[in-house]
């Protein structure tokens, strides 16, 4: 016979409509459809910054640099390039309300020109020209800053505050500017204020912490990644950074990139669980196809042939499942956009993308493949002769090799093109690692429950409904092994989203305060260095005071080869990075290798480098490290490597150099707090007052901020364990499906023998709830070793088993179990024993 004759076949049966594939398709559906969606967010946020790429980066392209602006033959290129530019500066610092009682708030300021913005608009409330708002009361220049910092500081427009010595009036309140989503990570609000007015505030001096930047309006039809190399090749040793709208906001699309592939990650673990479901209605629907199949081999069916048959019906089903998954997962962002679009802080342009839908559309097929190959791979079992017997349960567990290695081949690629999609070898490795580590794990617990089970049964006597529940458990051929492997994997992925989640908040929200410092102060000038450590040596709420002084700089070469090239972009690289100079070693500095130099050394720069870094960019004692300050290369030899520990909130510099290379370069100070609580306010109204330029960033502040914006990214991933472990749940209801056939068979053996129904009843809730309970405590391990693993190898943090999570998920998996098993309990439970017992003849 052909595929003609399979098809023919198969036609007729599908017929017979869909009984017994709900679940199948339920299952498919969901795991496509979570997928598709997560990318069709992520396309549409890319969208969004493709599109808005000139507006976020307030230009067509941005020329920038640390400590310091632009000079003569830097300002001049860039003006002979463009139509127009336009300067901005930017840095934080502490708006103050004086009031009998200070109010002071940590705000990012941005230092604007006339020509602010040169793409895009400002909105403020009310409504007014930026010009206008700028302009102040004639005494005063004015400001605008965001409504959540005016909320702080009880400011209204009219209103006045102080940035360092310079007063201003407040004019309105900032809703939105367009170059709002590409300077990263902010600690503060902004606020936004002329340049020309910020000239008497003592806040932008040599050796201050600020950036300037230059936004470039440049003619149509500019070759951007021409004029980056221009750029590159004029200024490569002064510090100068390009920008342009190719990828205006860089830091968040790659933030994108990760969140949405760590999110697809999640949802193929989805697609694994319902893999499970797939394959347990493949099974039990060929399971009820035996006396068919064995007909079919009767009348001179080849073996072929049966596989065909049903391989092209279940590939029928498979298309329409993925087919469902697809629809649902590009139309549900489609309609929550509404929802959506207005908690993003970055554009988004939502719409029918064809990328991530043929993603999902591949991953659900190879899944679907993967699950189903191995239930029909078993057809081959089934002969004339077991015509009336139950193929499946006398059979052999595994398939034939073929199929085995066609599965294998087919999870290489499903993982390879998990790799492919995501870019990210190692998580995708790891995951997969994981759910398959998980489904064995899940496996071996089924089999170990099965065979305790019936060593139970034997020891049960005297206890009816539990002796009935243990031996259903340990039956060949029940629902023991897909259950458990159904819901333990949900439970799995979301213990381990939860251990994740709690120990990042309890690194961040309760272990770090105990050792971090109060205030963290910046921008302290030489000539304020000693006043400011005299009025802390003398507070006896002051424990500690850590100081140190610092500038800023970018390593652009290793070696005379390109920093970038020889760390293969390490963060180390990556921007501006801070350093420092001592003359002697600390009583705190640990030298793993090397020497510190003299005290009175004047000889070529040296410098000391962290010795965790410098192992992972393979740097080596004696090798050469180039750094751009402020527009001057500075090359130094590595003279020793040293522990430095940035976990403490402390100081600590990747980077110290002996003081005579750093001779001459404006630098400020920077200053760590250790203060009792109640003494904080005092200590920062008087330095505030002292030194108007300073800046003081309250660490549990800071704190409070990261733990804001890992609550963002932990409820995303708490989206995506959730949709797995409803997936899980929908397995857990096929099993219950599949398996009431069976119960109600036993309930009329059962009622015939004399069983109350109470007793039955207590029987069918005890084996969900033990079921339950070994899927709990599996995925409670499996979700525990999962936290582990990521906490310490990826986030490289200490690990504390989150116990309130944990025994949150042994609960609800019992829980779970028993309300699916409780609910397709009632109908075998009310099924007339004779009824059941002369169909089953």
């Amino acid at each position: 016979m052909s595929w003609p004759v399979a098809a023919r076949i198969a036609r007729r049966e599908l017929r017979g409509g869909l009984k017994g594939f709900r679940i199948f398709l339920a299952c498919l559906a969901l795991g496509v459809a979570a997928i598709a969606a997560v990318g069709t967010v992520r396309a549409s946020i890319q969208a969004g910054l493709e599109r808005e790429g000139a507006a976020l980066l307030g230009g067509d392209a941005e020329v920038e640099f640390t400590y310091r602006f632009a000079r003569d033959a830097e300002r001049a290129w860039m003006e002979g390039i463009a139509d127009a530019v336009s300067e901005t500066v930017d840095f934080r610092s502490l708006a103050v309300v004086p009031r009998d009682e200070p109010e002071r708030a940590l705000t990012q300021v941005r230092g604007v020109d006339a020509l602010y913005p040169l793409v895009g608009a400002v909105e403020l409330d009310p409504p007014m020209p930026l010009a206008d708002a700028f302009a102040g009361t004639g005494e005063r220049p004015g400001a605008v800053m965001e409504r959540i910092l005016a909320d702080r500081l009880a400011l209204a427009p009219g209103d006045t505050f102080r940035l360092g010595e310079q007063t201003f009036v407040l004019s309105a309140l900032l809703e939105r500017y367009p170059d709002n989503s590409g300077g990263g990570f902010s600690l503060g609000p902004r606020t936004l204020v002329l340049t020309d007015d910020l000239a008497g505030s003592g806040l932008i001096q040599e050796g201050t912490l600020f950036e300037t930047d230059y936004r470039l309006d440049l003619p149509d039809g500019a070759d951007l990644a021409a004029l980056e190399a221009e750029a590159e090749a004029r200024f490569r040793d002064s510090g100068l950074r390009w920008r342009d709208a190719r990828e205006g906001a860089p830091g968040l699309t790659r933030f994108v990139d990760r969140l949405g592939a760590f999110l697809v990650l999640v949802g193929l673990s989805g697609l694994a669980v319902g893999g499970v479901g797939v394959s347990s209605a493949v099974r039990a629907y060929l399971d009820g196809k035996v006396e068919t199949i064995a007909t079919l081999r009767t009348l001179g069916a080849s073996r072929a042939t049966i596989f065909r048959t049903y391989f092209l019906q279940i590939g029928a089903l498979t298309l329409l499942g993925i087919t469902l998954g697809l629809l649902l997962g590009a139309l549900a962002p489609l309609l929550a956009a509404p929802l959506i679009e207005p908690r993003l802080p970055i554009p988004a342009e939502f719409g029918l993308y064809p990328g991530p839908l043929l993603e999902a559309a591949l991953y659900g097929l190879l899944a679907a493949l993967i699950f189903t190959l191995w239930p029909l791979g078993r057809i081959d079992e089934i002969r004339a002769a077991t015509l009336f017997r139950d193929a499946f349960a006398a059979g052999r567990p595994l398939p034939a090799p073929r199929f085995l290695v066609v599965t294998a081949l087919l999870v290489a690629a499903l993982v390879g093109a998990a790799i492919a999609f995501s870019g990210t070898v190692w998580l995708t490795l790891w995951t997969a690692g994981g759910i398959a580590g998980a489904l064995l794990l899940l496996a071996l617990a089924a089999l170990v429950a099965r065979r305790t089970a019936r060593a139970g049964a034997r020891l049960s006597r005297g206890r009816p409904a539990l002796r009935l529940a243990l031996g259903a458990i340990s039956a060949r051929g029940g629902d023991a092994t897909s259950v458990v492997l159904s819901l333990g994997l949900g439970l799995a992925v979301l213990a381990a989203v939860g251990q994740i989640d709690g120990n990042l908040r309890s690194a961040i929200s309760d272990e770090l305060p105990d050792v971090a410092p109060s205030y963290f102060f910046v921008d302290i000038q030489p000539d304020q260095i000693d006043g400011f450590r005299t009025r802390l040596d003398t507070d006896p709420a002051v424990s500690r005071v850590d100081s140190a002084p610092m500038l800023r700089g970018i390593i652009t070469r290793i070696n005379d080869i390109p920093a970038e090239e020889f760390a293969e972009g390490h963060w180390v690289v990556q921007g501006d990075r801070g350093l420092t100079y001592a003359a002697e070693m600390g009583d705190d500095t640990t030298l793993t290798a090397g020497t510190w130099w003299p005290a009175d050394y004047d000889g070529p720069p040296l410098v000391s480098f962290s010795a965790e870094e410098a192992a992972e960019i393979g740097l080596a004692l004696g090798d050469e490290i180039t750094v751009n300050i402020l527009g001057r290369d500075i090359t130094a030899e590595v003279a020793s490597f040293r522990e430095v520990n940035f976990e403490t909130a402390g100081i600590g510099f990747v980077m110290s150099m002996n003081p005579t290379a750093l001779a001459g370069a404006p630098h400020s100070w920077i200053a760590t707090v250790y203060a009792e609580p109640e003494a904080e306010a005092a200590i920062l109204r008087d330095l505030a007052s002292a030194y108007p330029n300073i800046t003081a960033i309250r660490v549990r502040d800071a704190i409070d901020r990261v733990v804001e914006l890992l609550s963002g990214i932990a409820a995303a991933t708490r989206y995506g364990a959730a949709a797995t472990l409803l997936t899980g749940f929908l397995v857990l209801i096929g099993a219950a499906v599949a398996g009431e056939r069976a119960r109600t068979y036993e309930s009329a053996i059962l009622k015939t023998l004399g069983a109350p129904r109470a007793r039955i009843l207590a029987s069918f809730a005890l084996r969900a709830a033990l079921l339950g309970l070994a899927a709990g405590l599996v995925a409670l391990a499996a979700g525990i070793a999962g936290g582990w693993a990521v906490m310490r190898f990826i986030m490289e943090s200490d690990f504390s088993v989150m116990w309130p999570s944990a025994l949150a998920i042994v609960a609800g998996g019992v829980l779970a179990s028993l309300l699916a098993g409780l609910a397709f309990a009632l109908r075998p439970l009310a099924a007339k024993p004779a009824r059941v017992l002369r169909a089953r003849e």
